[in-house]
């Protein structure tokens, strides 16, 4: 599957949009560890997994214009990773 914060993509057409698709990722970060990059990353790569499986029960084949929000819940010591994008199929 093709996922790109562009909203087109080289070389391929969009022949068929099938819907906003999100995926969402909330990490309690272990306070006791120094490596806020390490939780970010993993918070990230369950977001865009989640957007991906989303995507799949569409059948998409790709997700255009992606957008990628993260917000730390500091009270909490969760790290929350948003990824939205539109399912498409493209040929």
């Amino acid at each position: 599957m093709i996922l790109t914060t562009t909203n087109n993509i080289e070389d391929h057409k969009i022949v068929d949009y099938l819907g906003i698709v999100t995926g969402v990722a909330i990490i309690k970060q272990n306070i006791f560890k120094n490596d806020i990059s390490e939780t970010l990353n993993k918070a990230k790569e369950q977001a865009f997994q989640n957007l991906h499986n989303n995507a799949a029960k569409l059948k998409a084949n790709a997700v255009v214009g992606i957008l990628v929000d993260v917000e730390l819940l500091d009270q909490r010591y969760k790290i929350v990773v948003s990824v939205t994008g539109t399912a498409v199929k493209v040929n």
